[in-house]
């Protein structure tokens, strides 16, 4: 598989497309909406807005180290900017490195038929779906067990999932 989306069939009217420059204020604010943990934090509220910028610099360079083949893309409803995924194709592996969405379409089916379509996509080049994912992120890790997803290691505070298309996705 390879960084195209033109055969990438999502559900519920959701397109997907790499990801601009024109996207970062869009990127940073999708982050600073999944950044519920610092929003705790006794500070004010600059000081925190701060520290989640540079989480969010953070982020980007250790994408770039660990994944510098990685492709990042837009999930839109409607031509309106609702999410992103990060993705590393290597070694025969499609390795979702990340994926996230707004708060106003969580809970909606998006990021469960974002990742159907990716298993779609995944059993027609018989590659399997690798991700990371927060040991307590139940909400998350359910849904990734629901969809055929086997925990294949545990590296505190993460469990690390992978999917193995069926002969029968293989054969599509």
């Amino acid at each position: 598989m390879n960084a195209s989306t033109d055969n990438l069939k999502l559900p519920q009217g959701l397109a997907i497309r790499p990801a601009v420059a024109s996207d970062k204020p869009f990127l940073q604010s999708l982050y600073h909406s999944t950044r519920n943990d610092l929003q705790y934090i006794n500070a004010d509220g600059e000081f925190i807005s701060e520290l989640i910028d540079q989480q969010f610099q953070a982020q980007k360079a250790g994408y770039g180290n660990m994944f510098p083949n990685a492709c990042y893309f837009i999930i839109e409803k409607q031509q309106q900017a609702i999410g992103r995924i990060t993705l590393d194709f290597t070694n025969e592996i499609i390795h979702i490195i990340d994926i996230a969405f707004i708060p106003e379409a969580q809970g909606k089916g998006y990021g469960k038929g974002a990742i159907q379509a990716l298993q779609v996509a995944a059993g027609k080049t018989c590659a399997p779906l690798l991700l990371s994912v927060y040991a307590n992120n139940w909400t998350a890790k359910n849904l990734y067990l629901k969809l055929g997803f086997q925990i294949e290691q545990s590296i505190p505070p993460y469990e690390r999932m992978i999917w193995y298309p069926t002969i029968k996705e293989m054969s599509a």
